[in-house]
């Protein structure tokens, strides 16, 4: 059983002769130790590899779409991380009901069955009572997160950029990946990221290779560590150093003023924000921030 559970869910659920993608998967206790971790393929053995590790109140954060309302187009969660984290070069996929992406869709009915509650704000994911899961995106946390020293933009220690050569683009994809994981091990982190504490997470530190699914491999698994570890950041700092993107609870508002009503006039208009599913679920994703991101328009 573990206290925080991170889930790195690839996107592919696999179809006809092709196996699903892999899924980046940690587990990790309230003090950094990684108790866990791992790789699966397909909703059926990332639920069970989960059911197997879950505590009487588990934070599970998924890097995934788990909420999706919208018939077209994009969520609001998703377009407000472009707004409030495009000056860092972060920005999230789209995703609808016509989205052939539906991995998340398919865990968070399986979590749902097995008692898991989904939380979208910080009172109820302090209140639960149980194991609950939340969307996070991994990008949004390394960037929020100041002490991470990633002030200008994002750490390119995924896709390969497009305007260099490509044996040039695999080299700086390994160099930023290696640094990422250098400053992981020794920023000082509060609540602390221990890396070190399980072997497959240790190997992180090791060179990383130019082969590129040796390197997703990789990615994968950091991945599924930096979710951990939001869950765990999260839980700790609250709404002083998180904010809830796309869970603007929409009010009304009166002729008076800026425009808000008495009960409402500090808060001015509500933002966009997507209906709830038939659960009474918000589309959101939880993202650590800095003050310069906080409701603003990249």
């Amino acid at each position: 059983m573990s206290a925080y559970l991170g889930v790195d869910l690839a996107w592919g659920l696999g179809t006809a002769g092709r196996a699903p993608n892999e899924t980046g998967l940690v587990a990790m206790e309230s003090d950094g130790t990684i108790t866990d971790a791992g790789w699966a393929r397909g909703v059926d053995d990332v639920t069970t590899w989960i059911a197997e590790r879950l505590g009487p109140r588990s934070l599970i954060a998924v890097d995934a779409s788990l909420v999706v309302t919208n018939p077209t187009g994009i969520r609001e969660s998703e377009r407000q991380v472009g707004q409030r984290y495009g000056r860092w070069k972060v920005a999230a996929n789209p995703t609808n009901q016509a989205s052939a992406a539906s991995a998340g869709a398919s865990l968070l009915d399986r979590l749902t069955a097995l008692g898991v509650e989904y939380v979208s704000d910080t009172a109820s994911m302090h209140a639960r009572t149980g194991p609950a899961m939340f969307e996070c995106y991994p990008y949004t946390t390394l960037v929020g997160v100041e002490e991470l020293g990633y002030d200008v933009e994002r750490p390119r220690y995924k896709r390969l950029d497009l305007r260099v050569p490509a044996a040039e683009a695999r080299a700086r994809r390994a160099e930023a990946f290696d640094e990422l994981v250098r400053r992981l091990r020794e920023t000082p982190l509060d609540p602390p990221l221990q890396l070190d504490s399980y072997p497959l997470t240790a190997s992180l530190a090791d060179p990383s290779v130019l082969h590129g699914p040796t390197h997703k491999h990789r990615e994968d698994l950091l991945d599924g560590a930096l979710c951990a570890w939001t869950a765990a950041f999260w839980e700790r700092h609250g709404d002083q150093r998180v904010q809830i993107l796309g869970g603007d609870v929409p009010h009304q508002h009166g002729p008076d003023a800026a425009g808000a009503s008495p009960g409402n006039r500090r808060r001015g208009p509500s933002l966009p924000s997507d209906p709830v599913d038939e659960a009474g679920r918000r589309p959101v994703v939880v993202a650590p921030a800095r003050p310069s991101q906080r409701g603003t328009r990249g």
